[in-house]
C-alpha cells in the first residue's frame, strides 16, 4: 500500500529483544531486523528454508506477513528480489554464502545490472563456518561479489557493527552484499562506534606496521597487536569492514605513516579484501604487504578456532606476518 508516496507494509508492533554479548553476527542481524521493522516499514525478508541458520527466525516470528519463504530455490529468490524491488519494497535476501554463489547469475542480472535496491545478507562465510565443512565454507564470496559492477560488499567485525551496518544498508540506495557469521562473535567495538559504508576505522594506533582486517579477523588482528606490543612493536589495527568501495584514503595514510601492511581475512587470498588493498597500494605508493587468508585451498570440518589455526588465520600468524612485512621495509 502507499502512504505519503512511500511503500509500506502492514505490521504489528515489534517485541523488545535484548541481544547477548556472545551473539553470532547472524543472530545479531536477525534481532536487528526486528528492532528496525517499525521504523523502516518498506522492507521484507526472503528466506531459502534456513531461517534458523541465518538468524532471520526472529523476524519470521515477529513479522510473518513480511517474511517470504522460497524454499531451496536460491536462484528464484534472487530473481524475485529484483522484481519486488522494482515496486519500491526493499528485500533482504538471506541464505548461506555458498548458496549465494549458486545464484550469482541472478544476483548479477536481476539485481546489480537492473540496479535494484536489494540487500543480500549471507551467513556461514569462510572457515569460521567450522564443523559444517568445506561444502559450506564460502571462501570465494568476497571475490565474486566485489567483481560485480555496482555491488557494495561489506564484512562487519562484531555484533555491534552488523547492527549498525544493517541500518546503514537500509539507507543506501543500491545493491549490497553483506557477510554475517555462524559462530559466536566477541564484542570488540565500543558503544560509540560509528559505521559508514566506504569508511575504514582505526581501532588501535601504531607507527611500525598496519594490520588491515575484516570480519572475524579484526578481533585476531587486535590480539596480534597485543602480541607485537610485548616486543615493543606498535601495530596499527584498521577495520576494513567495507571491502567495496574501498577506503583508499585510509590505506594511503597507513602506507605513509607505517610503511608496511598486513591484510587478514577469512577468505581466499585470491580476489578478496587483501587483493583489493594490494590493488589500491600498487596504484599509489607501493610498500611491503603480507597477506593472511586461505591459501587457495578448501577447508575441512572442525571447530572454528581449530580450523583457523590449521589454515594460518590466528593472531600468532598475523603477528609473524607483521614481522616479515617490517623486515621488508
Amino acid at each position: 500500500m502507499e502512504a505519503s508516496g512511500k511503500t509500506v507494509i502492514a505490521e504489528a508492533s515489534a517485541p523488545l529483544l535484548i541481544g547477548t554479548s556472545g551473539d553470532s553476527l547472524r543472530e545479531a542481524f536477525g534481532k536487528t531486523l526486528v528492532q528496525l521493522a517499525p521504523k523502516y516499514t518498506n522492507f521484507v525478508v526472503f528466506d531459502a528454508d534456513i531461517a534458523g541458520g541465518t538468524g532471520v527466525h526472529h523476524f519470521r516470528k515477529a513479522y510473518p506477513q513480511r517474511f517470504f519463504q522460497f524454499g531451496i530455490a536460491e536462484q528464484n529468490m534472487m530473481a524475485a528480489a529484483g522484481g519486488f524491488a522494482s515496486t519500491g519494497v526493499i528485500p533482504f535476501v538471506t541464505t548461506f554464502a555458498v548458496f549465494c554463489l549458486r545464484a550469482m547469475e541472478q544476483a548479477r542480472l536481476s539485481i546489480a545490472y537492473a540496479r535494484r535496491n536489494v540487500k543480500i545478507v549471507a551467513s556461514h562465510p569462510g572457515l569460521d563456518t567450522g564443523p559444517d565443512g568445506a561444502s559450506a565454507q564460502a571462501t570465494e564470496d568476497l571475490a565474486a561479489f566485489r567483481a560485480i559492477p555496482g555491488m557494495v560488499v561489506l564484512s562487519p567485525a562484531d555484533p555491534l557493527e552488523i547492527e549498525l551496518a544493517t541500518e546503514a544498508v537500509l539507507n543506501y540506495d543500491g545493491p549490497i552484499y553483506m557477510r554475517s557469521g555462524r559462530s559466536k562473535a566477541r564484542r570488540i567495538l565500543e558503544p560509540g562506534y560509528k559505521f559508514e559504508i566506504g569508511k575504514a576505522r582505526i581501532l588501535r594506533p601504531g607507527t611500525d606496521v598496519t594490520l588491515i582486517a575484516c570480519g572475524v579477523e579484526v578481533a585476531r588482528a587486535l590480539d596480534a597487536a597485543e602480541l607485537l606490543a610485548k616486543d615493543g612493536i606498535a601495530a596499527r589495527v584498521v577495520n576494513m569492514s567495507t571491502v567495496k568501495p574501498l577506503d583508499k584514503e585510509m590505506i594511503a595514510c597507513c602506507v605513509e605513516e607505517t610503511g608496511c601492511l598486513v591484510t587478514a581475512e577469512d577468505h581466499n587470498i585470491l580476489g578478496g579484501m587483501g587483493s583489493a588493498v594490494a590493488e589500491a597500494v600498487v596504484q599509489s605508493r607501493p610498500c611491503p604487504i603480507e597477506m593472511i587468508g586461505v591459501r587457495d585451498t578448501f577447508g575441512e570440518s572442525g571447530e572454528p578456532d581449530e580450523v583457523a589455526e590449521k589454515y594460518g588465520l590466528t593472531a600468532t600468524y598475523i603477528a609473524a606476518a607483521a614481522r616479515r612485512a617490517m623486515a621488508r621495509k
